[in-house]
């Protein structure tokens, strides 16, 4: 049994060979995930596991009356039902249930007491022998709540937005004004004004969200968790239980897919282990399809853009306004608005961004949070702006052009976003384009091009990296680093073996071990440079030791050289381009009588030098739209997507990454919204049959471009990271596509057939219509 949870670490396999920073790899561990060698948090099993289910809250707000729990626990293999009056002691303040990304607030606590936040609340949890008898049971538990008055609607809540206390890493309030952007807003000849709104998105990876707890005889909690952080996981449960972190380990080796749905531990995380305590065996949770629908989500977003120009499309005024949801709990926070003072020279800004708190769960990141509503507000607005203009919209955007942020003062590290609008346009066959809307129809449909620009942070945080060279050759790489689809497992490895100049089937990399070495949560694009810049810093120090060992030599090569003097190739080390200087690593191990060398690195971000600039990745997205107006059936049949992220290391991940953000992209504009209905507080469509989102039929021709760049400022890679930026800027590419096919302009996503269907400019924000002011 215990061979069974030996974690798999995912090997090149053999003939892959030397490899170098940017080829194009398959990911190593494909094989094992197609195969079903690896294992997901629901799938590790003991003889004594038991199984959990939940039961959810269906009122939004109250206090729960009674719990009648006799015919659950009738049924034949129930062992117990927990609830907020029958559970383990936990402990109370706010303080031990903060995560490491948790927002300012009192975070949810799962069957802390009676009272009822929102709809979809865990308030019970079944533990059974079998997974049968405890779902059927679970179904048996009644529960009645006493309700009170909710409140779920944001648009019927606008008036009482209120400033968030911006306690969230990775939130940045909105710079101060600067210039007076209403009076020459006033003043300027040719303006736009409108309203956008996006409706609510939930997180629906192929994975849903599990916990697995084995328990060992003397106690220890070895947790398999869906997360995108295995320390954040063992941070939470240590401190909510008052538990020793050394009696948890929380793995994730393999991650079917989170996207920011995994960066707070979710709640099936706290009531596995709630269970596991309270009968002293092991525990799985697994949530149902459904219940991936009663936690956090993208929040329900309106926004204002007022854009004021010259008659030669000089931009004049900027004003970005922007209220999301939050809950009655805590201030969820995104960077909407800041986009909009970045992203263009202009000397009157005025930015806002208010919070509105309602009856639901604290929303949580999705992949861009912030910019996949905030750029898209502003791109769409800055289409509009072209057409009051009678101006091209890729020369709009380069007549105001910036490499400079005005509201910091401070410079782009790199910005090669102009040669991402030129890549894009020209493989496109942007200037072919006919600026008319309703120019071109084949068939039945109206074809339709547009474009948008995009940006996210290129962020670094703290890591450190661990490694091993033994005497036969073989490196081993750990960090608590995770892998969620976004190919770590073979990017990490990649780094190392070219660093030190190894076949890549001699490399493993181990991650999603809260044992191993510290690493941030993989979110916000940040781990190859953050964990990736650990992954070369230890290299480089195994790198030294073998250069000394290789001095010692004799009839060494190497007297008084230093470390830029050589390099590591095919196994060997040598003076830089002299072949004949080369010593395998195996033979300057074996000539020092060491079966290893191992090291350590900590990798910190160099604050001073970063300070100085502001560090972002851009893209230029470019759509073909085709729009059958009888139907409202909107088909993306092409994009072209250029991005400068800095140096690409692994080109076959990174564009995966890239497709899979356009992907999502599309889907977020034609497909996704989780619909509320606010008389009964609560979300109707959890299911993959009623949120649709964009399936094989709906994807078309992807072109993906990266642009030369190297950001030695981001990292010492000089990479910057990739996920996010995929997505930002894609609906906005594919919502001015539809106006230009029919001369619609739809300011809320998704944009469906009704929709397409209505009266022109129907589809604004909250269902009305905003004119647009062309000026004199």
């Amino acid at each position: 049994m215990a061979d069974f949870f030996e974690d798999l670490v995912p090997v090149a396999p053999e003939g892959t060979g030397y490899v170098a920073k940017g080829d194009a790899l398959p990911r190593i561990d494909g094989h094992a995930k197609v195969t079903g060698q690896a294992r997901y948090a629901a799938e590790y099993l003991t003889d004594d596991v038991a199984y959990g289910v939940v039961v959810n809250s269906v009122t939004p707000r109250g206090r729960i009356a009674a719990l009648h729990v006799e015919a659950a626990l009738a049924v034949p293999g129930v062992l117990d039902v927990l609830t907020h009056t029958h559970r383990p002691r936990m402990r109370k303040l706010d303080l031990f249930y903060k995560d490491m990304t948790a927002p300012a607030g009192s975070p949810f606590k799962p069957l802390k007491d009676d009272e009822i936040h929102y709809s979809g609340q865990p308030v019970a949890l079944v533990v059974a022998e079998t997974f049968e008898a405890a779902r059927y049971a679970a179904s048996l538990v009644k529960v009645e709540i006493d309700p009170l008055p909710h409140e779920t609607n944001l648009l019927a809540n606008l008036a009482r937005g209120h400033k968030p206390t911006p306690l969230k890493a990775g939130y940045s309030p909105p710079p101060k004004p600067r210039g007076d952007a209403d009076a020459a807003f006033d003043a300027a000849p040719v303006k736009v004004e409108a309203e956008y709104y996006a409706g609510v998105e939930h997180h629906n990876p192929m994975e849903m969200h599990a916990t697995t707890v084995l328990r060992a005889p003397d106690g220890h909690l070895t947790i398999y968790d869906k997360t995108q952080g295995s320390q954040n996981c063992r941070w939470l449960v240590s401190h909510a239980f008052g538990l020793s972190k050394s009696k948890v380990t929380v793995k994730n080796p393999f991650v079917g897919g989170a996207f920011g749905s995994g960066l707070r531990p979710q709640y099936n995380l706290l009531l596995a282990v709630m269970a596991s305590l309270h009968l002293k065996r092991s525990v799985r949770v697994v949530l149902t399809r459904q219940q991936m629908f009663t936690f956090g989500h993208r929040p329900e977003t309106w926004q204002k853009m007022k854009l004021a120009a010259e008659r030669d499309g000089t931009l004049k005024a900027v004003v970005h306004e922007a209220i999301a949801e939050t809950s009655r709990r805590e201030d969820y926070c995104e960077v909407v608005v800041n986009w909009s003072g970045q992203l263009y020279r202009c000397d009157n800004v005025r930015l806002g961004y208010q919070l509105v708190d309602l009856d639901h769960y604290s929303p949580i990141d999705m992949r861009a949070p912030g910019a996949a509503h905030g750029v898209h507000a502003l791109e769409v607005a800055m289409d509009e702006l072209s057409y009051a203009l009678a101006m091209d919209p890729l020369e709009l955007r380069l007549k105001n052009y910036t490499d400079h942020d005005a509201a910091k003062d401070l410079p782009y590290s790199t910005k090669e976003l102009k040669a991402c609008y030129r890549q894009a346009a020209e493989r496109f066959g942007w200037s072919q384009r006919k600026p008319q809307p309703r120019s071109r129809k084949e068939g039945s449909e109206w074809v339709g091009w547009g474009m948008a620009t995009g940006q996210w942070d290129a962020l670094q945080m703290f890591a450190r990296a661990g490694a091993v060279l033994h005497a036969d050759g073989r490196l081993e790489v750990e960090s608590a680093a995770s892998d969620i689809g976004t190919g770590t497992y073979t990017v990490m490895a990649q780094i190392a073996a070219a660093a030190m100049g190894l076949p890549m089937e001699h490399v493993r990399f181990r991650l999603g071990d809260s044992r191993l070495p510290v690493a941030p949560i993989e979110g916000g694009s940040s781990h190859v440079t953050t964990v990736g810049s650990a992954v070369e810093g230890v290299c480089e120090k195994l790198q030294k030791q073998l250069l000394k060992l290789a001095q010692k030599m004799p009839d060494t090569a190497f007297a008084g050289a230093r470390l830029a003097d050589v390099e590591f190739v095919q196994g060997t080390l040598r003076r830089r381009g002299d072949a004949a200087s080369a010593v395998s690593l195996t033979g300057i191990l074996a000539a020092a009588g060491k079966d290893r060398i191992e090291d350590k690195y900590l990798m910190l971000p160099h604050a001073l030098k970063q300070k100085k600039y502001i560090r972002a990745v851009h893209s230029a997205v470019f759509c073909e739209v085709r729009v059958d107006e009888e139907l409202g059936t909107v088909r993306v049949t092409r994009v072209v997507s250029a991005v400068a992220a800095g140096r690409i290391i692994s080109a076959k991940t990174a564009r995966s990454q890239v497709v899979g953000g356009v992907v999502w992209g599309i889907s977020q504009a034609l497909h996704e919204e989780t619909h509320a209905d606010h008389r009964l507080g609560r979300f109707m469509n959890h299911n993959y049959a009623e949120y649709h989102v964009a399936a094989n039929a709906d994807i078309h021709d992807i072109d993906v471009i990266f642009v030369e760049e190297d950001d030695r400022i981001v990292s010492r890679l000089g990479a910057k990271g990739v996920g996010e930026i995929g997505i930002v800027g894609v609906a906005a590419a594919v919502s001015n596509a539809v106006y230009h096919a029919v001369g619609r302009r739809i300011r809320s996503t998704p944009i469906t057939p009704d929709k397409v269907m209505a009266p022109a400019q129907e589809w604004a924000a909250g269902d009305s219509a905003i004119g647009i002011n062309a000026g004199g």
